[in-house]
């Protein structure tokens, strides 16, 4: 499919603007059609192929697109109408876009995960496999309905880890941005001052003035190579797999913020894993599923390195141990499930372990955070004060 940029007019006599996929102009044509709109232009739309960030449907539409589905289909409620009537509901325009074609691939035969297996950027793997699942045993609903827990809870530890970022993100950009201000403006008015009165400028204060010039002339430049160094990561971690992966798991070793960032994406990985096992999928696809899911490649051949242990006939407990980034929990987890024949259960014992212990971890960290942004911002704006009311009163006090 191609993407059009098309102008429309609806019944009302209103012109609407958008990209939609299809396969050609009849087919746009069709499409808009279906939305209530008459195409009034349209020409191919051609993106920029370079881009740091990916951009797809917010996980919070997706968990309304679930609950809804859930709510329609257990109520007997044909799929067909609906993503007909969640897409006449929904504000954003891709995401619109995004069911309407949804819409058509089911009209045009497909089911409702051959329709999602379609658009690969915005529904994943494991969304694909689920719906499929629940589409072939006729539990769809209730599917549908583990699916839309699993993802309100990783909404919801998302939304935590970011909350405790928030804090210390607003206090560092204020200390960034009052230190700038004093350095570039404050300073340099101040010194001249000092230096006319004939006052004693002190080793800090010699400091400070250095750290003054050279950010008064060169900010430019600090945010230059800060830019360049960012985009130069991004861009080598893309050409060459073996950096990312040194990359990803230096990432994994960050001081709290690695160990957090684990213990994340292990939940998701305990609980998806539960979802596909527990719906049926064999443990070799789960496992190939989810190694596709992980954002961290250092995590991703972890577990690849497990499964082709567990396709050599290992157990699966063994082949995991066998790899030293699983903490032992998971290990003694994967080994009860093994044991008892409820890999499933054993797996969501690990999602439920790993998710307390962020949530503690998180209401550790927030607390502690405030009082050393604290400190950092006084102690840092003391300084710069102290270098320079100290060489004024000390001109000052010899004048007298």
């Amino acid at each position: 499919m191609q993407e059009y940029k098309y102008k429309a007019m609806d019944a009302a006599g209103r012109h609407h603007t958008g990209i939609v996929k299809a396969k050609n102009e009849l087919d746009l044509e069709y499409r808009l059609e279906n939305q209530g709109f008459d195409l009034i232009s349209s020409k191919l739309h051609k993106r920029v192929q370079f881009r740091l960030f990916r951009g797809s449907v917010p996980r919070r539409e997706l968990i309304n697109m679930v609950f809804h589905l859930e709510q329609l289909t257990a109520s007997g409620v044909p799929i067909i109408e609906s993503l007909t009537d969640l897409r006449d509901s929904v504000a954003d325009r891709y995401f619109r876009d995004l069911l309407s074609g949804l819409v058509e691939a089911i009209e045009g035969g497909s089911n409702l995960s051959g329709a999602l297996a379609q658009f690969p950027q915005d529904f994943d793997e494991v969304f694909v496999a689920l719906i499929a699942i629940g589409e072939e045993s006729g539990e769809l609903p209730r599917v549908l309905h583990e699916m839309g827990s699993t993802m309100r809870k990783t909404d919801e530890l998302i939304a935590n880890a970011k909350r405790v970022m928030m804090y210390p993100s607003i206090v560092g950009a204020i200390i960034v941005t009052v230190a700038a201000f004093l350095l570039i403006f404050l300073v340099p008015k101040i010194i001249p001052f000092v230096e006319e009165l004939g006052g004693e400028i002190p080793f800090h204060t010699v400091v400070l003035i250095a750290a003054s010039d050279f950010v008064a002339g060169y900010w430019w430049l600090v945010l230059s190579v800060i830019a360049g160094i960012y985009i130069f990561i991004k861009l080598i971690a893309r050409a060459r797999p073996e950096f990312r992966y040194a990359l990803d798991g230096l990432k994994l070793r960050i001081p709290i913020a690695g160990s957090m960032g684990l213990k994340i994406r292990l939940v998701r990985f305990a609980t998806y894993m539960a979802l596909l096992y527990g719906a049926g999928v064999t443990v070799l696809r789960a496992l190939e599923i989810c190694e596709a899911l992980m954002d961290n490649t250092y995590l991703g051949r972890a577990i690849a390195t497990a499964r082709q242990h567990i396709s050599d006939g290992g157990g699966i407990s063994d082949s995991f141990s066998r790899v030293s980034l699983f903490p032992p929990l998971v290990i003694r987890m994967l080994r009860v499930g093994e044991s008892t024949g409820k890999l499933d259960d054993a797996l969501m014992n690990v999602s439920y372990f790993y998710d307390r212990e962020i949530q503690e971890a998180i209401e550790t960290i927030e607390p502690t955070i405030s009082p050393i942004m604290t400190v950092t911002m006084g102690a840092l704006l003391g300084w710069i004060m102290l270098s320079i009311l100290g060489p004024v009163w000390n001109a000052a006090t010899g004048i007298q």
